[in-house]
């Protein structure tokens, strides 16, 4: 079930390409770098609950699960977004983002809220190194868990600092409603629930290995570069 998944996530890229804490944050749920001139770029996925950066056809491609409120994440973030942000400006990593709210849990919309701004700010203007600068922005100022969160005048300042294009980060600065949370929450848990057992994150799976990555290891973003890509 999750290689067929896999397989047609990867399809629906290809043609819009053409065209602190270490523990994570849980809920139980039932090649070669790129040779023109262009710059990588952020879109969001043809199944609308994912935000792509980098080249499609990178030679090291990955699905990174992550909530804005998860500690752990801001850590992955603090610990290893300066080398995502190199690998993909080199044309060697591709990254999905695909967002979770479950820490909301009904009594505050701070992930929804952060995970509507990232889908804002996916676009022909954003480059995809100026969205990972984003969200490296978005976890460095994490609140606690349960905090109202970042306005949208605040979230529009830090996609501006980040280098976001001009027309995404208006965007944000009104508050344009981008995803259907709950839907959003319930897709990609769904989608990361065919790996493992529990929807846990940070959690990030290789889709060219078609395993999940162990980000215990320090040396996980290295390793991945490394291995060889068919």
């Amino acid at each position: 079930m999750r290689l067929s998944r896999v397989a047609a996530a990867m399809l629906a890229v290809l043609a819009l390409g053409v065209a602190g804490s270490t523990t994570g944050c849980t809920r139980l749920v039932d090649g070669a770098a790129q040779a023109n001139g262009s710059k990588p770029g952020s879109e969001i996925t043809g199944d609308g609950w994912g935000i792509q950066i980098g080249y499609p056809d990178a030679p090291a491609r990955i699905e990174f699960f992550t909530e804005p409120q998860c500690p752990a994440c801001a850590h992955l973030q603090h610990e290893s977004g300066d080398a995502i942000a190199a690998a993909v400006g080199q044309g060697r990593l591709a990254v999905i983002y695909r967002p979770l709210t479950f820490l909301d849990q009904g009594i505050t919309e701070y992930s929804a809220h952060v995970a509507n701004a990232m889908f804002l700010a996916a676009g022909p203007n954003t480059t995809g190194t100026a969205f990972q600068a984003f969200v490296q922005d978005l976890w460095g100022h994490q609140e606690p868990e349960g905090s109202p969160g970042p306005t949208d005048d605040a979230l529009s300042a830090m996609a501006s600092e980040s280098g976001v294009g001009a027309e995404e980060t208006d965007k944000i600065a009104t508050g344009k409603q981008a995803i259907d949370s709950d839907q959003l929450n319930e897709a990609n848990a769904e989608l990361l629930s065919e790996t493992q057992y529990e929807v846990s994150t940070p959690a990030i799976y290789d889709l060219v290995g078609e395993e999940v990555v162990d980000i215990s290891d320090p040396d996980w973003l290295a390793k991945l570069l490394a291995t060889p890509r068919s």
